[in-house]
């Protein structure tokens, strides 16, 4: 029985690491690289793995660093099932679709003539390898190797995994964190609360940071949007389509008469991000206690009077020529790419306008250098000066902090041993220190890293 860590070693995005157990390979997760300027370069190498020889996939989340290598993995040859959870099942095809048409579009305005990664009918074969697989519920997916998914409380649809590998006589139990969110996070119900395993495959996102409390986070939100309607421009936030901009969307719901969000025309222009409010919305039982009760009032989406869906090509365009008073919440999440980018083009060289940034920046891309304050930015080929103000709401963020994550990790006995994936070398470092504190034995991972289930002690009961 063999773990070896590929991808998200030493870095946040492109989680992928494989499982070895009686001749059989399961793969946890496969996600795409983002940030930095070879990030295009590492996703098309060969995998460090034959994908005709995987025998199964178990997806954690519908986040592109997740899953978005999936229809690659099946381009080169793989033909088995990709198991995750309902909601997450109900995601990806948006998710997938989207990554597929923005790499046509791409290789279309590439002069050197470069393939896209993937097509439209490697992502439809990939849908049809996906199998649902309920929450907390156990299941034999190879001989040796049994699964249970618990929830994350990342985004919708997100698990952490619940892995018991046999081999002879010996047995082991492994819990991969995936992508923890924080307690008491809007709409989502908390972080599975784990008791056992012999080993911990944990993410370290944050965990050299603390958030800025909730309410404190909502009150900034509150007083940034308060100033920018003194300045007279507009708000551009950029929002991961899944997670942030159904989050944002509930924050100005609970909050429009006191934000006085009434002189505002709200602009959510990402149709994945239309498409995702309402899976969200269709998957009730995935909601915290206070959502529940926000739902048994509305058939559809919690209400915005002043709410725009921004779908077409048309209607995003439209947005360009208001010039003060439009919220708009666009993707992609870190600037990268998608619909942001022209509002951000329209908007950064004027000094009332505001950039919100609400998420995790990889190293490399346009919101990274927004958060780092560069006084000048290239967007499409040209030089942008960086004028409006950014903000920077690290409160609202999807992943956990430190506390959140040592919180989650001691709730097992017997302080099991941990390995450190999905976070920047630094933060993963930080958080290894206190984790061993609180009694773990903490290894931050790197690629290639391999680890003998068998020659781990046995702790867990069950």
């Amino acid at each position: 029985m063999q773990l070896e860590f590929f991808g998200a070693a030493g870095e946040v995005t492109g989680s992928c690491h494989i499982l070895r157990v009686a001749g059989r390979e399961l793969l946890l997760d496969c996600g795409m690289i983002q940030g930095g300027h070879d990030a295009p370069a590492r996703n098309r190498l060969p995998f460090p793995f034959e994908a005709a020889a995987i025998d199964a996939v178990v997806l954690s989340h519908a986040h592109i660093d997740h899953c978005g290598r999936l229809p690659l993995l099946v381009k080169r040859g793989y033909r088995g099932p990709i198991y995750t959870n309902k909601a997450c099942a109900d995601l990806v095809p948006i998710l997938l679709r989207d990554s597929a048409s923005l790499a046509l579009r791409d290789s279309q305005r590439n002069e050197e003539g470069i393939e896209p990664l993937y097509d439209l009918e490697n992502v439809e074969t990939t849908l049809r390898q996906i199998v649902p697989m309920p929450y907390d519920t156990q299941r034999e997916l190879l001989p040796g190797v049994v699964v249970r998914v618990r929830d994350a409380g990342h985004i919708l649809g997100s698990s952490s995994v619940e892995l018991w590998a046999s081999e002879g006589e010996t047995r082991r139990k492994l819990v991969f964190s995936g992508d923890l969110g924080q307690y008491d996070t809007p709409i989502l119900q908390d972080p599975y609360k784990f008791e056992s395993a012999d080993l911990v495959l944990m993410e370290s996102t944050y965990g050299n940071r603390l958030h800025r409390g909730r309410e404190d986070t909502e009150r900034e939100l509150g007083g940034i949007l308060a100033q920018a309607e003194r300045d007279g421009g507009n708000v551009i936030v950029p929002a991961f389509a899944i997670g942030r901009s159904q989050e944002l969307l509930y924050l100005l719901a609970k909050h429009y008469g006191e934000w006085h969000l009434v002189r505002w025309k709200i602009f959510l222009d990402s149709p994945m991000a239309i498409a995702a409010s309402r899976v969200y919305w269709n998957n009730p039982d995935r909601f915290d206690e206070e959502t529940t009760r926000l739902r048994e009032n509305f058939r559809g989406m919690p209400p915005l009077p002043n709410l725009v869906l921004s779908e077409s090509s048309e209607d995003s365009r439209a947005i360009n020529h208001v010039r003060s008073g439009a919220l708009i919440i666009a993707g992609s999440g870190m600037a990268n790419g998608g619909r942001v980018l022209h509002h951000l083009k329209h908007n950064l060289e004027r000094p009332e306008c505001h950039v919100v940034i609400a998420g995790f920046q990889a190293p490399g891309t346009l919101g990274r250098q927004l958060v780092d304050r560069q006084p000048e930015v290239r967007i499409h080929g040209q030089r942008v000066r960086c004028l409006a103000q950014v903000h920077t709401l690290g409160g609202l963020s999807a992943h956990g902090d430190q506390d959140d994550l040592l919180r989650w990790y001691d709730s097992f006995a017997g302080r099991p041993p941990v390995y450190l994936v999905h976070g920047e070398v630094p933060s993963a470092e930080a958080l290894a220190v206190k984790l061993r504190e609180h009694g773990a034995v903490a290894t931050v991972s790197r690629p290639g890293l391999k680890i003998e289930l068998a020659d781990l002690r046995a702790i867990a009961r069950d």
